[in-house]
């Protein structure tokens, strides 16, 4: 549903479901098939979350508090010792076959569709327990600023607003997607990258999807007028208190207009810069050879910020324009910000050599002008990649993953998949090179220890039979689903496989999406078999929901815990009541003969406040409010409980089916009474009801039938555009 799968004909997959051939027919088909074996591919397992966090002042937590929750494991420890887009793959190749299957007119293919595939067993609205939308749980930003207050002179997003930055560069071409790296480039250069994501926002994405409420800059960056459609769109985004930088740009509002002073384009021009501060600074950049001035009988104010030309008419460059009540403002700019001095456009050597000079001034006016739309631009550098360390939570374990490794490690000690490779070496030396591409992993855990992982504390919370039990722990990776790539498939089912990272420097999220990792953050994934004639088998998007489930679980099982305001949100996220994502979770599955390989990618901010919230912020605010005294939790501790919880409720569902698991994530989801529309923003208003028995999202719309819906594919919130299923 993420257009990772392809198909010919002009066809569109409106819903994906397992099912399981009777032998018989299997024999059939394989003996009408061709001979030909197919080469298996598969998608790239993609690293966990979109989790949006920042170390701040709670990193501490878990480390120097003996109040946090798990912390009594690491003391009695210490007291006997003294001391967290898609490609192609090529495993698995030729070791399942691939047959071509007749398609379209064959009568045998639909019979055998016709006799096979389930139908949908619509959930009653009946079943699903009478929760209220919990108005009351959304605080106001009173509230919000308690929860989550500024901390180290940071800015914290209170609103819980996604920390996307998305960059418009007008309809798809060559010419639009060059311009969108140069600003891409630079803008990477002056934010806080553990803060923000910049993503470049297409046309047919701009006019559909719900962009506004996902992002926090709206970078305008084509000298083409914008359609009327998207002007409004932009115009509603700034009234909601939405920010906007011009970059050249003929988008413009509040009675100023862009006008020809009959300079050519791209020449140089020197500038005036007035900050904030009252301060000025003088710097050479490229000139778009426009200008701004008032509308006729206009008299304006422009902001504080303003960037005027060193010339006798002090032409405005650059302004500051607040739109609305609600805080919305636009800087708007006719000068190249996002050009370096090698760009192609800059023609003579005087030219190059004066934008060189400038170019330190053109990164500040830069910096101050996003500081002023309110993004974070504290720069950080990013950390080295760290080697992998092999870990046992349960005796027993060990020895026999270190024989089962002995036996498919190469004689270098590695074991490559398409994504990295993994070289086994014994204890630690200083002369082997990390790379993405070529990991290390120690296999001696005698001297391990970590400041931000306790391996006692996760022993001591994992209780499961079979999950979590191998541990690849590292401190720094680029992420953490890479790393069980080259293992899945052949590492025996009883050793429970989990890859556990502290940071990741190239995390991704559902589709294209990023996921910022930082400290803070409980980012693990988990490696799950699931026989493809189960219950789950059957029905594996539930997977996902079972996930995000057991995070919540993990938490408001604890006694005192139960009334911490953290929930689901369908499909695939963890939340706040129903106001600010806390993470989400990631699940690519492979079929292999008769089993589901499938690593499920999980992130959560657990200590880390900036730039939504943590629970850790949840659980101080409920402190405050009821006079309680919960501890804070742990990274490590949080994980090693979602694990055993997602065990139970494997073994749950795979007992009794969705019935099984239903009633406790109605309890804790944020949709009960929700309504939403379908296909636009103009599309029938429908009440979101349940799932249905694939997990797919259930909807009804007065005087009709309970339908299941669909995402559309965009890549903003599942919950907008939805589409109703092909009606049988």
């Amino acid at each position: 549903m993420e257009d990772r799968l392809q198909m010919g004909n002009g066809l569109v997959p409106q819903k994906i479901v397992s099912v399981h051939l009777h032998e018989s027919t299997l024999k059939e088909l394989k003996d009408r098939a061709s001979d030909k074996q197919a080469e298996i591919t598969q998608p790239n397992p993609e690293s966990s979350v979109e989790i949006k966090p920042e170390r701040d002042a709670m990193a501490h937590i878990g480390k120097d508090d003996p109040k946090v929750l798990g912390e009594e494991a690491k003391q009695a420890r210490d007291s006997a010792s003294g001391r967290e887009p898609s490609g192609e793959s090529d495993r698995g190749a030729g070791s399942v076959e691939h047959y071509h299957l007749h398609l379209s007119s064959c009568h045998e293919c639909l019979e055998l569709e016709n006799s096979t595939i389930e139908s949908v067993k619509f959930a009653s609205a009946e079943n699903i327990p009478d929760l209220p939308y919990d108005y009351s749980s959304s605080l106001e930003e009173s509230v919000a600023d308690e929860i989550c207050p500024k901390r180290e002179g940071k800015r914290v997003n209170t609103m819980g607003k996604a920390p996307n930055i998305l960059v418009y560069v007008g309809p798809d071409s060559k010419e639009a997607l060059g311009r969108c790296q140069q600003v891409q480039a630079v803008l990477a250069d002056c934010v806080d990258t553990d803060c923000y994501t910049v993503y470049h926002l297409r046309e047919e994405s701009a006019l559909r999807d719900p962009w506004p409420d996902n992002c926090v800059l709206l970078v305008i960056a084509t000298k083409e007028s914008i359609s009327e459609v998207l002007y409004r769109k932009v115009m509603a985004y700034l009234s909601q208190g939405g920010k906007v930088l011009g970059l050249s740009s003929s988008f413009t509002f509040g009675g100023f207009q862009v006008t020809s002073k009959g300079t050519p384009q791209k020449t140089v021009q020197n500038l005036l810069f007035s900050g904030a501060d009252q301060s000025e600074v003088k710097l050479s950049v490229l000139s778009s050879g426009f200008i701004y001035e008032e509308g006729p009988g206009e008299q304006l104010i422009p902001g504080k910020l303003q960037v005027l030309l060193d010339n006798e008419d002090k032409d405005r460059m650059i302004i500051q324009v607040p739109f609305g009540t609600h805080g919305g403002e636009a800087v708007l700019c006719q000068v190249h910000l996002e050009l370096p001095p090698s760009s192609l456009e800059v023609q003579t050597q005087e030219d190059l050599n004066l934008l060189k000079s400038s170019n330190c001034r053109r990164y500040e006016v830069l910096i101050e002008i996003l500081t002023a739309l309110g993004l974070s631009c504290e720069m950080r550098q990013v950390p080295a990649l760290t080697p992998l360390h092999l870990l046992s939570a349960a005796e027993g374990t060990r020895d026999p993953f270190m024989q089962w490794l002995g036996k498919h490690v190469d004689p270098g000690g590695v074991i490559k998949s398409s994504k990295v490779s993994l070289k086994f070496v014994s204890s630690s030396t200083s002369d082997i090179e990390i790379t993405p591409s070529c990991i290390p992993v120690f296999t001696e855990s005698e001297g391990f220890s970590s400041e931000n992982f306790n391996l006692e504390i996760y022993r001591q919370n994992l209780q499961t039979e079979r999950l979590g039990k191998i541990i690849l722990f590292a401190e720094v990776t680029p992420t953490t689903m890479n790393l069980l790539d080259g293992l899945m498939f052949k590492m025996p089912q009883e050793m429970g496989l989990i890859a556990i990272a502290v940071r990741q420097t190239q995390g991704q999220g559902r589709g294209r999406n990023a996921w910022l990792s930082p400290t803070g953050c409980a980012l693990s994934t988990l490696l799950v078999s699931i026989p493809l004639k189960s219950q789950l088998g059957q029905r594996i998007p539930f997977v996902q929901h079972l996930m995000s489930l057991a995070v919540v679980e993990a938490v408001r099982s604890l006694p005192g815990y139960q009334d911490v305001n953290l929930r689901v949100k369908w499909p695939n996220d963890i939340y706040y009541s129903d106001l600010m994502k806390l993470g989400g979770v990631l699940v690519n599955s492979t079929l292999m003969e008769e089993t589901f390989y499938i690593l499920i990618g999980c992130g959560v901010n657990v200590t880390n406040s900036i730039p939504t919230i943590c629970i850790n912020d949840l659980i101080t605010e409920y402190n405050r409010q009821y006079m309680t005294d919960l501890k804070p939790l742990r990274t490590d501790f949080l994980i090693a409980r979602a694990v055993t919880q997602l065990e139970k409720l494997i073994n749950t569902f795979q007992d009794k089916g969705p019935n099984g698991v239903l009633p406790l994530y109605y309890k804790y989801w944020v949709h009960s009474g929700q309504r939403v529309r379908l296909g636009s923003a103009e599309g029938p208003m429908v009440s979101i009801v349940g799932l249905d028995d694939s997990g797919f999202l259930q909807v009804h719309q007065e005087g009709s039938e309970v339908v299941t819906v669909h995402p559309d594919g965009n890549s903003f919130d599942m919950l907008k555009n939805l589409i109703l299923p092909k009606q049988q």
